[in-house]
């Protein structure tokens, strides 16, 4: 279903590829006036990383939205499959397939542009494969907290609120606005452990180097604990609200 809105990606990918380059920008001109113990390079390859997935973080299921708001969801409800689950694999699927149609292309894109504007080189290959381990699970961990925003949806039959509270914190605490890495060393100690963290500013440490190999096993237990955690509270907030559930529409 991803894959047919053709023109929809060509025209997130020049979205996101023109807004890349003004934050590199801004980037560049900040390091300009004052020099930040974090390497350039770290820094616009951040940028790049966070706009080649940005589909991962902000999206969600509109059909199933439109199901709750018109009552069509109680045609799911008749069918002999586990709600909470076939809707997590479809949210799923659609943040993997949506990411990867404008990732590929536009980290192309960013590795051609010359050094101080374009993607960094993994610090090593290994690094690089434990940054798509922790990417794989981030993809997890970001279907899960939006399952929980649909499980709020149920209740108030207007997706706004929720999905405008979602957008903000993620676009905060997972690096989009600022990365992580330019945030007070105190601030750090607590966001990096908000499961927005997990999503995309754990991975992308682990291609800069940032987070070295031997933090593996501590971001990976973070990313799957909260992926369990959020799992379990959606599924237990999705079976309450089928109990209650009241259908509305004709």
């Amino acid at each position: 279903m991803e894959t047919q809105y053709r023109g929809a990606v060509l025209g997130g990918l020049v979205c996101q590829i023109f807004f890349g380059i003004i934050l590199v920008a801004i980037y560049r001109a900040l390091y300009a006036g004052k020099p930040q113990t974090i390497p350039l390079g770290h820094v616009t390859t951040y940028v790049w990383l966070q706009q080649a997935f940005f589909r991962m973080l902000l999206s969600n299921d509109p059909e199933l939205l439109d199901k709750i708001r018109t009552g069509a969801i109680a045609y799911d409800l008749c069918r002999p499959l586990h709600l909470y689950g076939y809707y997590y694999a479809r949210i799923l699927a659609q943040k993997v397939t949506g990411s990867a149609l404008r990732a590929l292309p536009m980290l192309v894109f960013a590795a051609l542009l010359p050094e101080g504007w374009g993607l960094c080189a993994p610090v090593s290959v290994p690094a690089l494969l434990a940054a798509i381990v922790a990417l794989i699970l981030g993809f997890f961990c970001v279907s899960a907290i939006e399952n929980i925003t649909m499980g709020f949806t149920m209740r108030t039959l207007d997706p706004r609120g929720m999905q405008a509270m979602l957008s903000m914190l993620i676009t905060i605490f997972a690096g989009n606005i600022l990365p992580l890495t330019l945030f007070p060393d105190s601030w750090q100690r607590v966001i990096t452990l908000l499961p927005y963290a997990q999503l995309l500013d754990a991975p992308i440490r682990l291609y800069t180097g940032e987070y070295s190999l031997g933090m593996l096993p501590q971001v990976l237990a973070i990313q799957g604990g909260w992926t369990v955690i959020l799992i379990l509270a959606g599924c237990a907030f999705w079976n309450r609200n089928q109990r209650k559930l009241i259908i509305q529409g004709g």
